[in-house]
């Protein structure tokens, strides 16, 4: 595998979860990384280590406004996009926000990239694009109806990256996260992802919630696994992207008898997980059990039983054939791996 070194970047939502994590793996490979982030939803506390870095910038400002897009991106070769509003509750209770930060901020860092003519733009995509699919595992090439106003956002997202590739010949790729997960994503709010929630209340021995019958499974992925994705969609030459996923389709075509073509500038989107799939009673059992190894009266806290989500898809698994024979995707944490890992830092900075 290629990895990204001496090179300007911009990770737009860099405060956050995600993006603090490819920013503090891209500086230790001796990039140089712009952070562009409003921290409405990610946090200071996330970067705070890297602001005395030489090769750290921070620029604080909202991708909603074209001119900070600009600002950010001027001189970078490479946009790890991962600015936006997640959480599906979130966007039912507000479509508009959410809509604005998600289709708007996106299109103005699609066009401040192609104006810079930076070498490539990497996007988070999302497994929410899968809608009502019922199909599993879940493949590229079919999707079903979004469930959400945040599903209809990342759907949109990818219908703009594949314009703006076909018409201005931005070099675009779009990473499609299954529930990731792993160190500083946030606990707290009204709309924290279900692990650190769940940690979290574990940790203060409270019950935590499950929202349904515990039967609705997700393609956990450990966020290593995701900074990893991030690295080889920046680092694998368009040429060779071309050539394997014209050979991947073929093979596609000749199983699904569909009659797919590849387009010599547009990019392509990829499933990132693990391609495994755990219930969320199996997941409350492996947090708890994890966590008890610290704590052993953790193992005697219970689950509540709560109404299922509006917008909530029942069950996602993906493939990730696709990634790997084009990118070369080699995930190295397995969800189990993740578990202990992410319940080992929670621990040590939650206590």
């Amino acid at each position: 595998m290629k990895n990204l070194k001496n090179s300007k970047i911009l990770v737009t939502g860099g405060a956050g979860f995600i993006g603090s994590n490819l920013i503090e793996y891209f500086l230790r490979n001796n990039n140089e990384v712009v952070c562009l982030d409003n921290l409405s939803t990610g946090h200071k506390k996330n970067i705070v280590e890297f602001l005395k870095h030489p090769n750290f910038q921070m620029v604080e400002g909202d991708i909603r406004h074209l001119d900070i897009c600009k600002l950010a991106v001027r001189d970078c070769e490479y946009v790890f996009h991962q600015a936006a509003l997640g959480s599906v509750p979130r966007s039912i209770k507000d479509p508009v926000t959410t809509n604005s930060v998600n289709i708007d901020g996106f299109l103005n860092m699609l066009t401040a990239a192609r104006d810079e003519e930076v070498k490539r733009f990497i996007y988070a995509a999302s497994s929410s694009t899968y809608g009502d699919s019922k199909e599993l595992p879940k493949m590229e090439e079919r999707v079903g109806r979004p469930l959400s106003p945040y599903a209809i956002t990342k759907v949109v997202n990818e219908y703009f990256a594949k314009v703006y590739s076909e018409l201005y010949g931005l070099e675009t790729i779009g990473l499609r996260y299954f529930n990731v997960f792993g160190k500083r994503q946030d606990p707290n709010g009204a709309y924290a992802a279900v692990i650190p929630l769940w940690v979290k209340k574990l940790i203060e021995h409270e019950s935590p919630v499950i929202n349904g019958d515990g039967s609705y499974s997700r393609d956990f992925t450990y966020v290593d696994n995701v900074v990893h994705a991030n690295e080889i969609a920046a680092t694998t030459s368009k040429d060779e992207i071309l050539k394997n996923l014209a050979s991947y389709y073929e093979e596609y075509n000749e199983a699904q008898g569909t009659q797919i073509d590849v387009s010599p500038v547009v990019m392509d989107v990829f499933n990132v997980a693990y391609g495994g799939n755990t219930t969320l009673f199996q997941l409350f059992d492996a947090l708890r059990s994890n966590l008890a190894k610290h704590d052993p009266a953790i193992a005697h806290v219970d689950v509540t039983i709560g109404s299922k989500r509006a917008g909530d898809i029942p069950h996602s698994l993906a493939s990730v054939d696709k990634a790997k024979k084009v990118l070369g995707y080699n995930p190295q944490f397995s969800a189990a791996e993740g578990f202990e890992a992410a319940c080992q830092w929670y621990y040590d900075n939650l206590k």
